[in-house]
């Protein structure tokens, strides 16, 4: 009880840093380091778990960068991809029909391009073409 209450307590007044993380992995990574250095291996499950979920809740483009990156790509007017299956992080789309755009500097997503997939904008690891991040 003591060790959760300690780990809680550095996520509560610590981990605010870790809001900056990308996504789920990264959290989790951040998440379980910091909890087991203070609380040893329990401390890192737990840190993880914690970790985590604040990394996937801010995603790659962040809670500041989410809702500009919406209108911009509503803005842009792109065509949109008919996808059959389920657009959600992980799918990997069809090597062809799918157009990608570049995603403006402005929004330090090197790496990454989106397209639009059934009316959502999707950010896309090019090299793999899976999409890691759906903006709904």
């Amino acid at each position: 009880m003591r060790i959760t209450l300690i780990v809680l307590a550095l996520w509560a007044g610590g981990l605010g840093a870790t809001a900056q993380a990308q996504g789920l992995a990264r959290g989790a990574q951040d998440g379980a380091e910091r909890g087991g250095n203070i609380a040893g291996p329990l401390g890192a499950a737990v840190g993880s778990a914690i970790g985590g979920a604040v990394g996937t809740a801010n995603e790659i483009l962040g809670i500041d960068r989410r809702e500009r990156f919406r209108i911009y790509t509503r803005g842009e007017r792109r065509p949109s991809f008919a996808y059959a299956g389920s657009v959600r992080v992980g799918t990997v789309l069809p090597e062809g029909g799918v157009v990608y755009y570049d995603v403006p500097p402005e929004f330090a997503l090197k790496g990454y391009n989106y397209t639009i997939v059934n009316d959502l904008p999707v950010l896309v690891d090019p090299a793999t073409r899976r999409i890691v991040e759906v903006i709904d």
